[in-house]
């Protein structure tokens, strides 16, 4: 029992980690969408959003691999599971979609407009409501 809440935990802990770079990634966007014509806010901004994107992936990575030990091990599983990871590849989708974004802006490519973006930005916030709705209702 003791495994299982020690992998539960550090599941929990690295899609914590990954929530908070898909949450302000989008908000980068914003930033560099209003940043106007200055090049010296716009790097820094770009080199920001690199290196959450990059830590995002390694969180990612760290929650995927906790997940299937308590898939493949510990035997979670429900249709809830299936809703649930549904949910979870389109906040990876998401995720993916402001990294292009971010690095069209390297290549010199114009993101959405500010606006666009702050809609971008709600629409991981209902998954992931969604995704917690199904690990604790478990509705079928």
């Amino acid at each position: 029992m003791i495994a299982y809440l020690i992998t539960k935990t550090a599941h929990l802990v690295f899609v914590i980690a990954w929530m908070a770079s898909v949450f302000y990634l989008p908000r980068i966007l914003v930033n560099l969408a209003e940043a106007g014509d200055s090049p010296e806010v716009k790097a820094r901004l770009v080199l920001m959003g690199r290196r959450l994107y990059r830590f995002g992936h390694v969180m990612f990575g760290l929650a995927f691999v906790f997940g299937l030990v308590l898939w493949l091990y510990f035997h979670v599983t429900g249709g809830w599971l299936h809703a649930k990871l549904l949910l979870v590849v389109l906040i990876l989708v998401h995720y993916i979609v402001a990294g292009r974004w971010l690095k069209g802006v390297d290549a010199g490519h114009a993101l959405p407009s500010s606006r666009a973006l702050r809609w971008f930005n709600e629409l991981p916030v209902l998954l992931l409501v969604a995704v917690i709705w199904m690990v604790l209702a478990k509705p079928f």
